[in-house]
């Protein structure tokens, strides 16, 4: 079996299926005469599309951490998730029979669409189809022009300098902080998530509570 979370929010019923799809980035071009040439780029952003049900009553197969939410509860997390316009983890945690668990998978992503299905045959359930992106986050580059003898201008791309102000060494967690907002915000990174989540000896990422000191692993 496996769970699905989004954000720190655990889905009540995992999805039947999700379908991933690794974007091409490469280009083809074709020649004056007549054949083709490849250009190899770097993989584009992954897709995922999947449907889960939100269960109007509390079924025996579905599951709730901080007991049963109502269907509106999921619905504010995905317009939160959409209003927000921030990335936030998807995460995929696969357990045997037995309750070992065996490979996670944990990605930033950004909310794409969604969609809500009503359905008569699902009684006062709904069913919500949703398509997210892989997030990467952006370099700021500066650029930095030289002229050169001959009237050649030559431009050198440069990552901007990091800032010197000193982050803090411990946080306190607030209510609808996520590992990756607090990396963000206070390191200026929020891909160090699992770093810190490794420092401080937290083995889901997305499973924080308020009232929680995280190191943050500066002096």
């Amino acid at each position: 079996m496996y769970k699905v979370m989004l954000g720190s929010i655990l889905l009540p019923v995992a999805p039947k299926k999700i379908t991933m799809k690794i974007n091409n980035n490469n280009k083809t071009m074709e020649l004056i005469n007549g054949s083709e040439i490849n250009f190899l780029r770097t993989q584009g952003l992954t897709e995922f599309n999947f449907e889960f049900l939100i269960p109007h009553t509390k079924y025996p197969f579905a599951v709730y951490p901080d007991g049963f939410q109502p269907p509106e509860f999921y619905l504010e997390l995905l317009e939160t998730l959409k209003m927000e316009k921030k990335p936030f983890s998807f995460s995929v945690l696969r357990t045997m029979p037995n309750g070992k668990a065996i490979f996670n998978n944990s990605k930033l992503v950004s909310l794409e669409d969604y969609t809500i299905t009503e359905d008569a045959g699902e009684g006062f359930d709904l069913v919500a189809s949703v398509k997210l992106k892989q997030y990467q986050e952006v370099i700021t580059l500066k650029n930095t022009v030289v002229q050169l003898a001959g009237n050649t201008v030559v431009v050198k791309e440069e990552k901007t300098r990091p800032t010197d102000k000193k982050a803090p060494s411990t946080y306190t967690v607030k209510k609808g902080d996520t590992l990756w907002k607090i990396c963000k915000s206070q390191l200026g990174d929020g891909s160090k998530y699992s770093e810190i989540a490794k420092l401080n000896g937290i083995s889901n990422p997305n499973k924080i509570y308020p009232g929680q000191v995280i190191k943050l692993g500066t002096s």
